[in-house]
């Protein structure tokens, strides 16, 4: 579904603010694949993200999305297969348009509707009703009320919803609760699995949660330094508590995880 051979990424090469975001990083995922991926700030996690999206080119490496070679695509055509949600519940929305305007244009940009002739159907704005009311916030009531009306969680379940109308070849989720009070955030982290469950979505989840990292999804990577030092699956996630989580970082990384917020998330 995704092979990711040997990028690497480095900004603002020959200035003294020189940075190597990725180093030769390889991950391959398979359909229906979940996996969360946990590590330090400036590890390198968004980063992967978005050389994937297209939002930069990597200077080496290759990127094949479902066959396709991508790593050369642009940004926009490739947002046609990948769904992208961010911590900021602001960034995925157009707060001045309605909320079936939103709808609209993820529809549009994913279904193939795409041209200047293209056009939202009275059987569209039926199906985009339908997916608002299965989130259960009373959004398939508002829908020409202005998205920037909505909290944060509502943005975030929109912005999740917008990203799966159509479902995308892969879900890339930076963190998606992690701006939202605890029970929103857990309101939209089941929002999310079902919808990951009933779909059968290939996804990668940023988290600062280690529980959360051990407990979504069926695989848990770890990195480092523009590294991933720890891929666990199978037998050895299901008997692995956020200690030894932690210890095997130690063990691979030769230093302690320095993000408090996941220390403290991970008790």
């Amino acid at each position: 579904m995704l092979s990711i051979k040997n990028i690497s990424k480095t900004f603002h090469a020959g200035t003294v603010n020189e940075k190597t975001a990725l180093r030769n990083v390889s991950l391959e995922m398979k359909s229906g694949d979940f996996a969360t991926i946990v590590g330090s700030n400036g590890a390198g996690k968004s980063t992967l993200f978005h050389a994937v999206t297209g939002a930069f080119y990597v200077d080496g490496g290759q990127i094949i999305l479902d066959g396709e070679d991508i790593t050369f695509k642009k940004e926009h055509l490739r947002s046609r297969d990948i769904g992208h949600l961010f911590q900021d519940p602001l960034l995925g929305t157009a707060p001045h348009m309605t909320i079936e305007e939103n709808m609209a244009l993820a529809y549009m940009r994913v279904s193939g509707k795409h041209s200047p002739f293209g056009r939202v159907t009275k059987k569209d704005k039926t199906l985009f009703r339908e997916k608002l009311a299965l989130l259960d916030m009373g959004l398939e009531e508002r829908m020409k009320n202005p998205v920037g009306l909505l909290s944060g969680g509502q943005r975030q379940a929109l912005t999740l919803l917008m990203a799966t109308v159509v479902t995308p070849k892969i879900l890339l989720l930076d963190e998606h609760t992690a701006a939202l009070d605890p029970a929103t955030a857990e309101k939209v982290m089941k929002l999310t699995k079902d919808i990951i469950a009933e779909r059968g979505i290939t996804c990668l989840m940023v988290t600062h949660n280690m529980h959360q990292a051990l407990e979504t999804g069926n695989r848990t990577l770890m990195m480092n330094d523009g590294r991933i030092i720890l891929d666990i699956t199978g037998k050895e996630r299901e008997s692995m508590t956020v200690d030894t989580l932690l210890e095997k970082f130690r063990e691979q990384a030769g230093t302690r995880l320095d993000n408090d917020r996941i220390l403290l998330s991970g008790r």
